[in-house]
């Protein structure tokens, strides 16, 4: 789930933090060809880690210095393994990535000087109508990348940009898991339901409650995902899952749940998915196109679960898999040096 573009603008305050702290000044370092490189990434959910944990093991093989840039501390749990800096930190960097034009990344892009080159990657999806704020910064953008061809598509039109979208696979494919489907095991896959200050909320929450207990009365186990922002206590009736949804995936025999970044790597697991769709929901077709079907009434879920089946191609909507998180390092690496 994307940040939401109503909430109000931290320009004022990036602009005078990160233009005092000379953010952008360091875009050519004296060491900068010979020592790792420097990169902070700005997402469209400020305090969103999520989105960048799935990069770690790469960072580290590689020993690379990329921070999450956040406004704050304020909502960075204890013992969180991403690195972050905030603009009062004096950061330095040979490059700033970010994941969209919503209001965080914009400001963080408009602050830095005109020399820090920058690139654009979607870690999670966006729907294809071009950003308010995209003009600010898309003659800057050196590189644009996502995880596959469809969503690339989508990521340009929210960019406004006719740049080549370089398409990298998503990081959290390259450890699928091995499929062990327990009998009768359905993954509920929730999104947020109430909007917070790290981003807004999907509509489809109370579908998805009485499609799960519609489930649960006609004999099948629900295990639930849950999204990192979603209220665990709305779903404590039933099994929530102890690792990430992805990894829970390997014990369901099919899946359901609201739309989101999550669908195509389930489906690259090779679990069917059905969408539960409210009228005030919007995502790209593209993760439409990976359910095996729709539904708007609980009463529907049952049959829809049971006839789930894969789509047969997967490959524009899913991209690459093995070696994404690589990719994606070797394309920022390239630019900030």
């Amino acid at each position: 789930m994307t940040a939401s573009s109503r909430r109000p603008s931290r320009r004022s305050f990036v602009a005078g933090a990160l233009a005092g702290a000379g953010l952008a000044a360091v875009a050519g370092p004296a060491g900068a060809a010979t020592r790792p490189p420097r990169i902070l990434v700005a997402t469209n959910e400020p305090w969103g880690t999520y989105h960048v944990r799935p990069l770690l093991p790469e960072i580290g093989r590689r020993g690379w210095d990329v921070r999450q840039l956040v406004p704050d501390r304020s909502q960075i749990a204890p013992g969180e393994t991403v690195p972050v800096v905030t603009p009062a930190d004096d950061p330095a960097a040979d490059l700033l990535v970010v994941t969209g034009a919503t209001d965080w990344p914009a400001d963080c892009a408009a602050a830095a000087l005109r020399r820090t080159p920058l690139a654009a990657s979607s870690l999670a999806y966006l729907n294809a109508t071009e950003a308010p704020r995209a003009h600010e910064f898309e003659h800057r953008l050196r590189l644009v990348t996502s995880s596959s061809a469809a969503e690339g598509r989508a990521f340009a039109g929210h960019l406004g940009t006719r740049r080549r979208v370089r398409v990298v696979g998503s990081p959290q494919t390259d450890t699928l898991p091995v499929r062990a489907p327990e009998p009768g095991t359905v993954l509920v896959l929730t999104s947020v339901t109430y909007p917070d200050q790290t981003g807004g909320a999907a509509p489809g929450t109370q579908l998805l409650l009485d499609a799960a207990a519609a489930l649960t009365a006609a004999g099948k186990h629900v295990l639930v995902g849950l999204h990192p922002r979603e209220n665990p206590a709305l779903w404590s009736d039933y099994e929530i899952s102890a690792v990430p949804s992805l990894q829970a995936s390997a014990r369901a025999e099919v899946a359901i749940g609201i739309p989101g970044t999550v669908f195509p790597l389930i489906a690259a697991a090779g679990v069917p998915v059905v969408g539960c769709v409210d009228p005030r929901l919007v995502v790209p077709d593209y993760l439409l196109a990976v359910c095996s079907s729709l539904i708007d009434d609980a009463a529907e879920a049952l049959p829809a679960v049971d006839s789930a089946e894969l789509p047969a191609d997967l490959e524009d909507v899913v991209g690459p898999i093995g070696g994404s998180a690589a990719r994606l390092l070797d394309a920022w690496g390239a630019v900030a040096r």
